[in-house]
């Protein structure tokens, strides 16, 4: 008997590859342990079994929205087990596991945002020229559009259409979409692509990446949070400008599913998080302003 993990991980094609990596390396991690209970493939999985294994990570220490994506890597792989045969019941079949603890999204206020978009800070004007100018088109563009680190990561030159102000952006699960962005993100990618970019991308293997980092090659996920802390006048995930991005267009009576479009949100379910940030805004804005409050 087998576990097929080559089988299911090509099952998941649907998936980012992020996503892809850590359920292959979940359901791996329940193997090797299952194998210690002398279990040889995932017929020999039962309920019982997947309910120690979550206890067990829970004295693992691990956090509660790793053992939330274990459980949810485990769920996948045996669906897929049932759907191939290779189980009579599906032995996750409503086993409960912890649910990842809520935590609001960070949302910079708009001093903060100006602070970060505008200020003229001595890590930013010390920089040479070029890199000026792209981390400055890179955090208008964060904020602008509201595109994934990644997302941003992965822009080619021919997916910038200046002129009707849009960038295409391909997201989770290969899904194209077209962004908007506002004409300071437009001014600043000019630039860039004008006065900054033929000089980095000269220097290395560019290709037709958008952006470049200082080899001449196309800026990675790390550069981009090198970026942010250089420029933030506070500590600051970079992902942390998409809910900016979503919260100040809600707060601004954007309708929802048109927020839930420009995220490239699948469910709208997932965009409504950013309705609880933007409740919490109201309630403090409530509270230091009415005089009874």
């Amino acid at each position: 008997m087998s576990w097929e993990l080559e089988a299911f991980g090509r099952s998941l094609g649907d998936r980012a590859a992020s996503t892809r990596r850590a359920y292959l390396a979940d359901v791996a991690a329940f193997a090797e342990w299952a194998a210690r209970a002398q279990a040889t493939g995932p017929e020999d999985v039962d309920r019982l079994s997947l309910r120690r294994y979550l206890a067990y990570l829970g004295t693992r220490r691990y956090a509660r929205a790793t053992v939330a994506r274990k459980a949810a890597a485990l769920r996948a792989y045996f669906a897929w087990c049932r759907r191939r045969g290779l189980v009579v019941t599906d032995p996750v079949a409503a086993l409960s596991a912890p649910a990842p603890a809520s935590r609001l999204p960070r949302v910079l206020n708009s001093d903060e945002v100006a602070a970060l978009l505008d200020g003229d800070r001595a890590a930013a004007t010390e920089a040479p020229r070029p890199v000026r100018l792209r981390d400055d088109a890179v955090l208008e563009v964060l904020y602008g559009a509201g595109v994934r680190v990644a997302e941003l990561s992965g822009l080619d030159v021919a997916d910038v259409d200046l002129g009707r102000r849009t960038l295409r952006v391909v997201g989770k699960g290969d899904k194209e979409r077209v962004v908007l962005v506002h004409a300071r993100a437009v001014q600043a990618l000019r630039a860039w692509l004008r006065d900054g970019r033929p000089a980095m991308a000269a220097t290395g293997e560019a290709g037709e990446a958008l952006f470049v980092n200082a080899r001449g090659r196309r800026l990675g996920v790390r550069d981009v949070r090198r970026i942010v802390d250089r420029r933030s006048p506070v500590p600051l995930h970079p992902h942390a400008l998409r809910h900016t991005f979503a919260t100040h267009l809600l707060d601004g009576g954007a309708d929802l599913r048109v927020v839930q479009e420009l995220l490239g949100h699948a469910s709208l379910t997932t965009t409504q998080v950013y309705t609880h940030v933007s409740k919490e805004r109201l309630l403090s804005v409530y509270g230091g302003t009415h005089p009874r409050a």
